[in-house]
């Protein structure tokens, strides 16, 4: 039995711990970011904010105590990029070298550029942990996952012996995972297709139909692999799971967040009010748009899309004129 800790008690992290502690065999634990947040999921028994509908057994410890990290051999960190830094500062003392450390968060560090075990790295060194660092990325609504309806993801570790110890500690009859040993494009992958996926919804919103859709899923997999592959991913990465497996849903699926805030962009609704609607659940496109152009333009790579979206949210570009100009783009080779 394996004592597992998930980091961060929104939709996603609540999904993971109910689909470890139904595997069974493990001390599932979900640390919320403070104690009043966790003793609101106790007192209500599910996560009402974030993941209604499904109750949390009360063999799933619910807290809000930093110091509980320290118990755990398997730390799985399901904290929102934005304030993924600032938590693991304030956690970094209680965790030790002999832990491993899933990342289940999908994004990039705003203006590092830096990929979410980067992040975690960087904040780990000043504290002297040398812990093992993963990725845990691929086409998995929270709310299918709470449910036990099959899912298929990847858990990217360098060290191949350690990924396969957490796919033999994580899979389960509704939880099968994959491994890889391409940390870099399992988490681009991640990151990235939740741009494209704003896209989507914002044709979606103009009401186009299924040629457009499907055009920018397949020039959304292009510029995604382009950056991922610059930055050290390998190009098959992203055609499986966490490449374009993970596209297709978000890009397709009504419960993507991401999806919701471009068809709300696409009916000529603000962003602000876009996510203000989303009741402080996070769609991770949104920074990710701008540390995704940031990093493609340190590397020198096109990604026409990802600047369409950058316009659009950062400055207000209307949607149509982002479509027309992708369209009115000098005549490419396709590869």
């Amino acid at each position: 039995m394996s004592r597992i800790v998930i980091l961060g008690s929104g939709a996603w992290g609540t999904a993971i711990a109910l689909a470890l502690h139904r595997r069974g065999g493990h001390d599932v634990t979900l640390w919320a970011h403070s104690p009043e947040a966790a003793q609101e999921i106790i007192d209500a028994g599910e996560n009402a904010q974030f993941l209604p509908g499904f109750p949390i057994p009360k063999e799933i410890a619910v807290t809000g105590d930093a110091a509980v990290v320290s118990q755990a051999e398997i730390v799985v960190s399901a904290i929102p990029s934005e304030f993924l830094r600032p938590t693991l500062v304030r956690l970094r003392k209680h965790l030790h070298n002999s832990q491993f450390v899933v990342s289940a968060t999908k994004g990039i560090e705003d203006r590092s550029f830096l990929r979410m075990t980067e992040v975690i790295s960087a904040t780990f060194e000043p504290a002297g942990l040398l812990v093992s660092i993963g990725a845990l990325s691929g086409p998995s609504f929270a709310q299918e996952v709470a449910q036990g309806q099959p899912t298929a993801i990847t858990v990217a570790f360098s060290d191949a012996d350690v990924g396969s110890f957490i796919q033999q500690e994580f899979s389960s009859e509704s939880l099968r995972l994959y491994t890889s040993t391409d940390v870099i494009g399992v988490e681009m992958g991640g990151a990235l297709k939740n741009v494209i996926a704003i896209a989507a919804g914002i044709a979606a919103g103009v009401d186009l139909g299924y040629n457009s859709a499907a055009a920018l899923i397949t020039r959304g997999i292009a510029e995604i692999t382009r950056l991922a592959v610059a930055c050290g991913g390998r190009r098959e990465t992203l055609a499986g799971l966490s490449g374009m497996g993970d596209l297709v849903l978000t890009c397709t699926g009504s419960l993507s967040r991401n999806r919701t805030v471009g068809e709300g962009l696409g009916q000529g609704r603000k962003l602000p009010e876009i996510l203000a609607s989303l009741g402080g659940k996070v769609a991770e496109g949104v920074l990710t748009t701008r540390a995704a152009l940031g990093l493609a333009r340190r590397l020198d790579i096109e990604m026409p899309i990802t600047e369409q979206m950058e316009l659009i949210l950062d400055e207000g570009k209307d949607p149509r004129d982002a479509i027309r100009d992708l369209m009115l783009r000098p005549g490419k080779e396709e590869h």
